[in-house]
């Protein structure tokens, strides 16, 4: 994705697509504001049909187009005026968008519907009304040309997801949403003194414009270190997640399937812009070894947090800390140092693969985790056996979503790591590659403990609280097999890599590698897991469990030191020094760079 070196002057055709993907979801909001009930369910469920048929569209077109799609608002080209711009990683995240929320659609229906006997109930109409809402801003952020349209989607984005915190107006939800919608506005502010500080430099805020113009000076320094750390804080990158786990901790599993799968995406979306598109050269080694390093931070506190958690919930959210991580890895396998900037190439192709299969595999993972609850009445993970007899599908569907993301062929996420791991190999960056390898057993470790317990033998049979409907398993099934499927795009589609860089997955060597950290994710899991009474079940030997306490013993000692030290930094001070330290060692890194 390099730069382009001027700016279209007219619409292209089919550029249309651009403002359609973005007005359908809008449009379909004020006439379901206006009619609420359950004309609002229906005029919300034909308007994501038509918004994910735009989507297909859209695609199909960039796919048979030489170039990004454009559109100029009101016929006036940059700098005067704004234009929608459309390549592949737009196309292809507007496509997972619609299908993400297609899927949140089909199961949210047997939560937020209105009763036959009421005409209105206020939890399904904000539900619907902030689905569309988030649904359009994120769809104009992707196909935003300028870095202020990026700003007016991003808020958009976040003032309709953070209501969905708190949808079921409990005082912890709503500290919660407060505690979101408090973080991502220091997130905004320092986005927009950026965005500020490259006008008064550059005069204009269109990406293409100032990909040709922007240069290492003081003023375009400080706004790029600005503008990175608050949409780090919005992306809930660690250490600065304090607001991500309460967040997931009350709000619904639909709420959280959206947040995790695609809310955190559009900030992320627009670091990639911002360092790939606008700045490339800017940043340097030192400021994308930064940017992976706090990926690495919170692969091992996201991992090691999840197999700490009691609920199942939260381990799927400090999950999300986790994956989250993985993103930033592309950075600096990306800084070529010859070229003295960031290139495309298998690690960029890489890293997005990997945001697609985070979004789908994490939203069934949380949509399972909710049926679960609905079944149970509790999520605990110690108290989830017999679950496997009780929901079989729900259970299916969150293990495939684990075993997507912990990297099993012919998964997304298995193409994402071995395009990274070779990116890693080129550079000569061995220690990232470690990180990745660490991160697959890590990953293995939380969803092992999880099936260990859920197929178990239940104590008493269960009594489901509430019938399952089908479709709400489906769709949670659906979106897992989605992410377990999504390797085979590399085989299919034209992706800008070779396509002998991913292994054979069915010879001796590419079994091992799928092998290898189940095996380690399983011991793991045995040392740091919360097991309960469970423990000494995992074998037959009263004396093969003693010689694994002093282990078990010192892992939970080490991991209690992390679960203090994220508790320390989703406390306000330390959140908020953070914010304050990286832009400060962002903005050096770039500025040693430019010198």
């Amino acid at each position: 994705m390099p730069p382009v070196a001027s700016s279209v002057a007219a619409t292209t055709p089919a550029g249309l697509l651009l403002v359609l993907v973005v007005i359908v979801p809008v449009v379909g909001v004020l006439p379901a504001f206006v009619c609420g009930g359950r004309w609002l369910e229906r005029i919300t469920a034909l308007t994501i049909a038509l918004g994910a048929g735009v989507a297909a569209a859209l695609a199909l077109a960039v796919l048979h187009s030489d170039g990004p799609l454009v559109y100029l608002l009101g016929g006036w080209p940059p700098p005067l005026g704004v234009a929608l711009r459309g390549d592949g990683l737009s196309a292809v995240m507007i496509a997972v968008t619609a299908l993400v929320v297609c899927a949140v659609g089909v199961f949210a229906r047997a939560d937020f519907h209105t009763p036959a006997e009421t005409d209105e109930v206020r939890a399904p109409f904000a539900f619907w009304i902030l689905l569309l809402g988030i649904w359009g801003a994120l769809n104009a952020i992707f196909v935003s040309g300028d870095l202020f349209t990026l700003y007016v989607g991003l808020e958009l984005l976040t003032f309709a997801a953070v209501p969905l915190v708190s949808l079921d107006g409990r005082a912890d939800t709503l500290a919660a949403a407060l505690r979101y919608l408090l973080f991502a506005l220091v997130g905004s502010v320092l986005y927009l003194i950026g965005a500020a500080l490259l006008y008064g430099a550059y005069g204009t805020l269109d990406i293409l414009l100032l990909s040709t113009r922007v240069h290492a000076e003081p003023a375009t320094v400080v706004a790029a270190a600005l503008m990175t750390v608050g949409l780090l804080a919005k992306t809930a990158l660690f250490p600065l997640h304090l607001w991500l786990p309460p967040a997931h901790a009350g709000a619904p599993a639909a709420a959280s399937a959206v947040l995790s799968a695609l809310v955190v995406k559009g900030s992320f979306f627009i670091v990639v812009r911002l360092w790939f598109d606008v700045m490339p050269a800017l940043p340097g080694d030192a400021a994308a070894q930064l940017l992976a390093a706090l990926g690495a931070g919170a692969i091992l506190f996201g991992n090691v947090l999840a197999l700490r958690q009691e609920r199942l919930k939260l381990l799927v959210a400090y999950s999300t800390v986790a994956q989250i991580g993985y993103l930033f890895l592309m950075f600096p396998l990306a800084f070529s140092p010859a070229h003295r900037q960031l290139l495309g190439g298998s690690a960029l192709t890489g890293g997005m693969l990997q945001a697609i299969s985070h979004a789908t595999a994490k939203a069934a993972m949380f949509l399972a985790a909710g049926l679960m609850y609905a079944a149970l009445g509790h999520d605990r993970i110690t108290g989830l056996a017999g679950v496997g007899r009780a929901v079989p599908v729900s259970l299916l569907a969150f293990a495939l979503g684990g075993v997507a993301l912990m990297g099993v062929p012919p998964g997304g996420a298995y193409v994402a790591k071995e395009l990274l791991l070779h990116a890693a190999d080129e550079t000569g960056q061995w220690w990232w590659a470690l990180v990745l390898q660490i991160g697959g057993v890590l990953t293995s470790s939380y969803l092992f403990l999880v099936l260990v317990h859920a197929l178990g033998a239940a104590p008493k049979p269960i009594v489901l609280r509430a019938p399952i409907p089908l479709a709400r398993q489906v769709a949670a099934l659906a979106l897992a097999l989605c992410s377990l499927s999504l390797g085979l795009i590399y085989w299919r589609a034209p992706l800008p890599v070779p396509r002998g860089i991913v292994s054979n997955p069915l010879t001796a060597s590419g079994l091992w590698k799928v092998l290898w950290p189940v095996m380690g994710g399983a011991v793991v899991a045995i040392l740091l897991g919360r097991w309960g009474d469970r423990l000494p079940r995992l074998t037959s030997r009263d004396d093969a469990v003693a010689m694994i306490a002093p282990a078990r013993r010192a892992s939970v000692a080490l991991a209690g030191t992390l679960e203090r030290a994220d508790g320390a930094f989703r406390q306000w001070p330390l959140a908020g020094l953070s914010l304050l330290l990286l832009a400060i060692m962002f903005g050096a890194a770039m500025l040693a760079a430019g010198g």
